[in-house]
């Protein structure tokens, strides 16, 4: 059929791709799943709440999607099985839909903060350094293509952002409360799957279970982190804007203790990773494993920087 007959498709990936359809950015829906969010995305500040903060905040949430969708395409070409390696590549996809929606509205937001300037969610992405990132330390490390840790990773990190999500769909920001919305479903199935996954392995072969619980070891330092409230989500909190994280405590632990001991796994008793000065992620104080992986992710941007594709 010739192009200039076709009917237009907002829905269809490659007219998005081409710029067949008539947006200011085609590009803008592709991959994220949020077609009607760009008038939202200017959507005023919320009454009592700092622009400053909530572009903090909504950085702090799109960083943590940002960064492990990152580490989750290690796992491409490199999954047990195909079905698994179609499911951990929709679930980075999935958390970089949500990245998209988040860094653009942090963008849109910084620049009306006083003397402060818009940045679009390419800038975010791939422009800033690694102390400017906002995500927690769970999301840093690489794996190394350890097939269990990725499934401790994927399990702790699902079950904190549901509990994380599903108040914010009442979020007095309209966008995050789009994102939790939608990231809700999303993150469920994510949820779901490591948990399918934890129960075959750890209730599997005794290869198996020892894997999965070294596996838990490794992945259960970071937990501690994902509770600490910072300055910035208190007072948006205050606002109605945020959810306070160690809110979500009981959840989490009620959600993990249920799938270990279904997968007759022991429950760590590794001590948390500490701060630097009281420091952590949300503050820009990061591990070691940060830099290498950002480095690669901003790779092409800053080889070929203002390239169009």
């Amino acid at each position: 059929m010739s192009a200039h007959v076709q009917d237009e498709d907002a829905t269809n990936a490659y007219q998005s791709l081409a710029g067949s359809v008539d947006h200011d950015d085609p590009r803008w829906a592709f991959g994220s799943g949020f077609e009607d969010m760009e008038a939202d995305l200017t959507a005023p500040v919320p009454d009592g709440a700092d622009p400053a903060d909530l572009a903090a905040y909504c950085l702090m949430l799109g960083d943590d999607a940002l960064v492990y969708s990152h580490r989750l395409t290690e796992w491409v070409s490199h999954a047990p099985e195909l079905e698994e390696e179609v499911a951990l590549a929709n679930t980075a996809l999935d958390l970089l839909g949500q990245a998209r929606v988040l860094l653009a509205r942090a963008g849109h937001v910084e620049g009306l903060v006083p003397g402060g300037t818009a940045r679009d969610e390419d800038a975010l992405a791939y422009w800033r350094e690694v102390g400017e990132l906002r995500n927690v330390a769970l999301a840093e490390p690489s794996d190394d293509l350890d097939f269990a840790r990725a499934i401790a990773r994927l399990l702790v990190f699902s079950t904190w952002r549901i509990a994380l999500l599903h108040p914010l769909r009442d979020s007095a920001d309209p966008v995050i409360a789009a994102v939790a919305a939608k990231g809700v479903k999303e993150v469920t199935y994510h949820r779901d799957h490591a948990a399918r996954w934890t129960l075959r392995l750890g209730d599997g072969t005794a290869e198996s279970r020892a894997r999965m619980q070294d596996a838990l070891e490794w992945v259960w330092p970071f937990l501690e982190e994902l509770f600490r409230t910072s300055d910035e989500e208190r007072r948006l909190v205050a606002a109605g804007v945020a959810v306070d994280p160690a809110g979500t405590r009981a959840e989490v632990d009620e959600v993990l203790d249920r799938v270990l001991d279904r997968a007759t796994l022991t429950r760590p008793e590794a001590p948390g990773m500490g701060t630097i000065g009281g420091l952590g992620g949300r503050q820009g104080v990061h591990t070691e494993k940060l830099e290498h992986a950002v480095l690669v992710m901003q790779s092409l941007a800053r080889k070929h920087p203002g390239a169009t594709w």
